[in-house]
């Protein structure tokens, strides 16, 4: 049966280590994730599609810190907006392609999309996203003077900047997003999380130097979609306890009450699966679709985990 499907992708999707990460590379690994987004348009789902953009962020601040001294630097915002248009653009292209190659043409468009947060967030109070290239204390000391950072220690690495990571709670563009959906286009939006902003005490909205899980606002998009299934993808097949461990045990399914015991023990990581597992229960707590249903599976598994032949399966009881 069609489904409406909100489909969030992980950087593995774009950026892979068999393809490296320039911008050849990730049209290449672009082109073998629209295949498996293809089968899922011929099957007939509707989708809205979500990406991550962590490595291409700091490919973006790393030429801003480069050349510094020569042009004007580009806050975290635009940063943000302008790989959700280039990564949209890539995303798109190799949709449509793929299925003009089968003879279906589709109608593949991004969404630049602003999310607000709020500003009496706790996470503005404890920044601990790390973004960008690592630097060394010489560095690191000046840009705190001069531009505030809040910066971690890395064994052996060295130091990187830190910033907020705020949770969702309004996709500012929702109404052309779901008019455009609801017309049959498969959508690109919200990437990266979304532009992060705050609406101010007169009622404007500004950008703030932060940056949005991207699975937190694909849970977010799926309730106000009321989409028929949040489907995350990411490097593995299922979710796992103990991973990387000899006692590492791959999950058929989790019920939102063992999702909630095993996020609140530390089982999964919050720089990995956790904001995963998190959106998962996040979605199926405040849809008001009956038979909405979350899974994390990986790129290629994708169609038969619709089907219940693979990935982690999200059930309320």
């Amino acid at each position: 049966m069609p489904l409406k499907i909100i489909l969030a992708l992980g950087g593995n999707a774009i950026s892979s280590g068999q393809h490296g990460g320039d911008v050849a590379s990730q049209f290449a690994q672009s082109r073998v994730t629209a295949k498996h987004i293809a089968d899922l348009i011929q099957a007939g789902h509707k989708l809205l599609l979500i990406h991550g953009n962590g490595p291409q962020v700091g490919t973006v601040l790393r030429r801003v810190e480069l050349s510094r001294h020569e042009v004007y630097p580009i806050d975290l915002g635009l940063c943000v907006a302008d790989t959700q248009a280039g990564m949209g653009y890539m995303i798109c292209q190799c949709v449509r392609n793929e299925m003009i190659s089968r003879g279906s043409p589709v109608c593949a468009s991004t969404i630049v999309t602003t999310v607000c947060v709020d500003a009496n967030d706790p996470a503005f109070d404890h920044p601990t996203k790390p973004i960008g290239q690592y630097f060394d204390e010489d560095t690191v000391n000046q840009r705190k003077r001069s531009d505030g950072w809040n910066v971690v220690y890395v064994e052996r690495k060295g130091y990187r900047r830190v910033v907020p990571s705020p949770k969702p709670k309004e996709i500012v563009e929702l109404d052309i997003i779901r008019q455009l959906y609801d017309s049959g286009r498969v959508i690109v939006c919200c990437g990266g999380g979304g532009i992060p902003i705050c609406e101010m005490p007169d009622g404007s909205r500004e950008g703030v130097e932060a940056v949005i899980d991207k699975d937190l606002t694909a849970a977010l998009l799926a309730k106000e979609a009321q989409a028929d299934a949040l489907v995350i993808l990411t490097d593995v097949e299922k979710v796992c306890l103990g991973y990387g461990t000899p006692n590492e045990k791959a999950l058929d399914r989790l019920t939102l009450e063992e999702a909630r015991e095993h996020l609140a023990s530390g089982e999964f990581p919050a720089g990995s699966m956790g904001p995963k597992v998190q959106a998962c229960v996040n979605f199926l707590e405040s849809t008001s679709n009956p038979s909405a249903r979350a899974i994390i599976t990986s790129i290629s598994g994708c169609l038969d985990a619709l089907a219940g032949k693979t990935g982690t399966h999200f059930v309320r009881t």
